[in-house]
């Protein structure tokens, strides 16, 4: 039985988008050469790849000659984002403090780090304020 597609990125899916994000248009053997070095990914591999991205909608293509050309259709801070939800969804109850916590449970986090979170959130508030007529 065929396993259920992912609405966000495999971990498979997100070595040839970093590429993508990265140089913005890239030929399947583009790819294969920024990741062989890495992950030693055959061509046929990339390829059957960028078809399921594709299919997914994150990307598309252009043929310029003979090649291929792909480029992204959904940018990386709109795959963080929707990848984020789902983690919040599966694992946190759609409940950010939860995430949070577990995040400041099981993680090293310096002293500059919590200042930089604790400014976040004061700035997320401050924009979070209902404004007075």
């Amino acid at each position: 039985m065929a396993r259920p597609s992912s609405e966000t990125l495999t971990e498979a899916e997100l070595r040839p988008m970093t590429v993508l994000w990265q140089r913005g248009r890239a030929t399947v053997q583009d790819i294969v050469d920024a990741l062989h070095s890495r992950h030693g990914l055959s061509y046929s591999t990339v390829l059957t790849t960028l078809r399921i991205l594709e299919r997914k909608g994150y990307v598309g293509h252009d043929k310029e000659g003979a090649a291929f050309v792909y480029h992204p259709l959904v940018d990386q801070a709109s795959a963080r984002q929707s990848a984020l939800k789902q983690l919040m969804r599966r694992f946190f109850d759609d409940q950010p403090d939860l995430l949070l916590q577990n995040l400041l449970e099981t993680e090293s986090v310096d002293a500059a780090e919590l200042r930089r979170l604790q400014a976040l959130i004061e700035a997320h508030q401050d924009d979070a304020a209902p404004s007075r007529s």
